[in-house]
């Protein structure tokens, strides 16, 4: 007898009119906006200039999203390119189907167009947005909710998720929630990674490095409990042997990087004023302001004191009767 369960939404898309809105979509891009508005206080906090990870997020995020979506077509390809398959489908992100490791390795490579561009290393960047990044799974998690996809073992604990749905194979029944497992997991790893920054002043990648290394230990849990169609090597699925070997880059990237680099960056940012994320010539503009203030209300002061002096004069050559001549 089922006494409790996370129900499965009747469906994942509600029409505005014509306008389709899409619960999976509308996490993608929440997610989007929590890592930018995360990234961008932790990058002024850096030394760095507000708006700067928003306009390097324009570059990363469109790869991102083509890299997630190239890495699950490729990996998923039967899917859409089998007998009885619509290839067109391949290019339905809104059904789901994004794979982080592609969607962080091509956002990458958009975020080092955006650096270069604005002359930032990118380290620090990819340092500033990892918790954010975190953050974005986590919300970004819940449209597998949305549409009954990627869950785990049959099971009848309080807080398995009824899947209703009986299209592409699936079968009603009650399942282990992966998408909030590592919906948790994923705030656990942001959490972790401020911490562990603030605590150890990490730079140069490392606070990134650590992101990676530690999703990927809850990643390769989570896809072990999965019962979806998966590709596999040696009794394991594809992503737990990409956690696996991503996660031993990681860690080696962080033992490595603090050899060569110990500390963080001084600067993140040419031309920003460490103390307040604002321009340096904006800064000297202001000091020149204040400079001149001062400046006016000296010259003002002298003028009134040397007035004081001849009134005084004045007055004590009246009362001595001299005349001067």
């Amino acid at each position: 007898m089922e006494l409790a369960y996370i129900p499965s939404p009747s469906r994942g898309v509600i029409h505005l009119g014509p306008i389709p809105l899409r619960g999976y979509a509308f996490c993608i891009i929440i997610g989007v906006f929590v890592a930018v508005w995360l990234g961008n206080k932790r990058w002024i906090a850096r030394g760095g200039r507000s708006g700067t990870v928003a306009d390097i997020a324009v570059w990363a995020v469109p790869f991102g999203l083509v890299g997630g979506r190239l890495y699950h077509v490729i990996t998923d390809y039967e899917l859409y390119f089998s007998e009885g398959r619509d290839w067109v489908d391949a290019f339905k992100i809104w059904e789901g189907g994004l794979g982080i490791w592609g969607a962080i390795a091509l956002g990458g490579l958009g975020a080092w167009i955006g650096c270069r561009r604005r002359g930032i290393p990118m380290p620090a960047y990819a340092d500033a947005v990892a918790p954010g990044i975190a953050l974005a799974q986590a919300i970004g998690r819940w449209g597998n909710w949305f549409n009954q996809e990627l869950y785990g073992r049959e099971t009848d604990v309080p807080w398995a998720l009824k899947i209703t749905s009986s299209t592409d194979g699936r079968v009603p029944g009650t399942y282990h929630p992966t998408f909030l497992y590592e919906s948790l997991w994923c705030i656990g790893v942001a959490v972790l990674v401020i911490w562990a920054d603030r605590r150890f002043k990490l730079g140069h990648g490392r606070a990134f490095a650590l992101y990676v290394a530690s999703y990927c230990v809850g990643r390769f849990w989570v896809e072990y409990m999965r019962v979806d169609d998966a590709h596999h090597i040696l009794g394991l699925r594809l992503n737990n042997w990409t956690a696996l070997i991503v996660f031993l880059l990681a860690v080696a990237y962080i033992v490595i990087s603090a050899k060569k680099r110990p500390g963080r960056e001084a600067v993140v940012e040419p031309g920003a004023n460490p103390s307040t994320g604002e321009d340096d010539a904006d800064s000297a503009s202001d000091a020149e302001a204040k400079d001149e203030d001062a400046k006016g209300k000296a010259e003002e002061d002298v003028k009134e004191d040397v007035e004081e002096d001849v009134k005084e004069d004045v007055k004590d050559e009246a009362g001595s009767g001299t005349k001067k001549t």
